[in-house]
């Protein structure tokens, strides 16, 4: 499993259009993600989970992925977590 945390920078928080292009990213890799925030967690795959996140500018979220291209899909996701969000 890999694991790593990013600090929310975009104004706006985690919202429609970014997160419909956060879940097609995830799509493209055979590994869970899951991204968690406090208590709450959702699978990145999935939009509605990560909109009932409602994180918000300067929260931190937890991203978590398991599985066999986990490592090329945590980065890719960090990636597009530092360039989109």
């Amino acid at each position: 499993m890999v694991e790593f945390q990013y600090v929310i920078t975009d104004r706006e928080g985690i919202h429609a259009r970014p997160a419909g292009e956060l879940v097609k990213k995830a799509n493209g890799f055979q590994s869970s993600i899951t991204i968690h925030k406090g208590e709450k967690s959702g699978d990145a795959k999935r939009i509605f989970a990560i909109m009932a996140l409602a994180a918000k500018k300067d929260e931190e979220i937890r991203v978590t992925v398991e599985g066999p291209d986990e490592a090329q899909a945590a980065a890719q996701i960090e990636a597009f977590l530092k360039e989109n969000l």
